[in-house]
């Protein structure tokens, strides 16, 4: 095994893998910045190495300075975690160019999801169902309005190295298409270097539904069922459960098995997760596939038993998984609340120092954090400090846990959306299931009216 890992990220996924290191018996190394000097992952690594000034770019995003942290201090290995520099190819080659082992997929594999006209056709060839819509790039605008006519509206115009929900541009009537085709080449440029799109078919109520799948480098490839994400804002998660209340063990069997063929299409080693959009009648269409491990991992760790930290590790150390995909059980109901430091309804940030943490405990309840009594909250970086997930044998059960978990969990000195998730987990839509990626924000705009 391993005998060091670098960790290249902040906050709670890096503590996650240095408890994970630390349970494998692997000495870790955290980067930090100068913003991050007392933050809970310098003080739980073995080393900590400094690598910049508080932007991101200067520190996180900075590979000389991470590549010059990890040959320091005699790293065998990266883990990247999500976000920064996670789903970076041009990552993942200087890590292996120089010596390192990569924890996480192959380059190969990062490029080919990571552009999704590119990916669209890895799909179709596998045989994922996809959405109606282009069968590539579509660069001229009377070939965007006819395939939006064969499509039907509303369409949906998206760029091909786009992700979080950023160069998306939905259109109702051909009447807007040009404008919106021009401006979503315009931006897509602007932010990704890249003008390509593509258009798909816009489903109105559908929900949001991942495949978590894992795979080694001896060919196995398992899936972990599916996680429900469509508690949303502005395309970001709030909370995630799995499994989802919605899928039914015929339409789950079926979803997994696409899960696991879009993960082998592209000979997937590590931790990955296939999104997917589902309608109302249980059809199903891919998006696209995180080429990383997802914030919401933890649901599904819980009802399968399986840590998929440890097992980015082992995999990315050329162990062969120890369990086929019969050996998988689903076991009870999880839920994931992300808990972040701004405010509940109007989701301004709210950096600053936290006077006093007490997290929630019992039985079947995680606190996932970074976060401390005397930690000062750092505004140069994403908002979320933690993530409180509870487990129980259903789903109503697992919902009252989170309630109580909630009510629990003690943050003072900075404003964070607890208020939001007790109001969420008592809304009775919430509660019997019957929701959609649209449900929060429309619930939002009523309680603002």
């Amino acid at each position: 095994m391993f005998h060091k890992i670098l960790i290249a990220n902040r906050g709670e996924i890096a503590v996650r893998i240095i408890r994970a290191c630390k349970e494998l018996g692997i000495a870790s190394v955290a980067v930090y910045s100068e913003a991050d000097r007392e933050a809970m992952h310098t003080r739980l690594a073995d080393e900590a190495v400094c690598i910049g000034p508080p932007p991101g770019a200067q520190s996180y995003l900075s590979i000389p300075a991470i590549m010059a942290a990890a040959e320091i201090t005699d790293a065998e290995a990266i883990h990247p975690g999500y976000g920064f520099l996670a789903e970076n190819a041009e990552f993942a080659e200087i890590v292996i160019a120089s010596g390192y082992t990569w924890i996480g997929p192959s380059s190969e594999s990062m490029r080919t999801m990571g552009d999704k006209v590119a990916a669209k056709d890895k799909m179709k060839e596998a045989g994922v169902p996809l959405v109606p819509g282009s069968d590539g790039a579509v660069y001229e605008v009377e070939d965007a309005k006819k395939i939006a006519r064969e499509a039907g509206f509303p369409v949906i115009i998206k760029a091909s190295a786009g992700g979080g929900g950023r160069g998306m541009k939905v259109v109702h009537a051909e009447p807007a298409l040009a404008g919106a085709f021009n401006m979503c080449q315009s931006e897509a440029g602007a932010a990704f270097g890249d003008d390509t799109v593509f258009i798909e078919k816009f489903l109105e109520e559908p929900r949001h539904i991942e495949v978590q799948v894992l795979g080694d480098t001896h060919g196995n490839i398992v899936h972990l069922f599916e996680r429900e994400c469509s508690m949303q804002r502005n395309n970001q998660k709030v909370l995630e459960e799995a499994p989802s209340p919605f899928v039914d063990e015929k339409t789950r069997e079926k979803l997994c098995e696409a899960g696991v063929a879009a993960a082998r299409a592209v000979d997937y080693v590590g931790a990955g997760t296939i999104e997917f959009l589902m309608n109302p009648d249980k059809s199903f269409y891919f998006i696209e596939m995180n080429t990383r491990i997802q914030v919401e991992h933890p649901v599904s760790e819980w009802i399968t038993g399986v840590d998929l930290i440890e097992w980015q590790i082992r995999v990315a150390y050329g162990e062969e998984l120890a369990f086929t995909q019969k050996d998988i059980k689903k076991k009870g109901h999880a839920i994931e609340c992300r808990i972040n430091a701004e405010h509940p309804f109007k989701f301004t940030p709210s950096p600053g120092t936290i006077e006093l943490y007490h997290a929630p405990g019992g039985r079947s309840v995680r606190m996932d954090a970074a976060i401390y009594s005397g930690y000062s909250v750092p505004p140069f970086y994403d908002s979320m400090i933690g993530k409180v997930i509870t487990h129980a044998r259903d789903r109503q059960k697992c919902i009252r846990r989170m309630q109580r978990a909630i009510d629990e969990l003690a943050i003072i000195g900075v404003t964070t959306n607890q208020e939001l998730h007790r109001r969420l987990l008592a809304n009775p839509a919430f509660q019997s299931g019957e929701f959609n990626i649209h449900f929060l924000e429309r619930w939002l705009k009523e309680m603002n009216a």
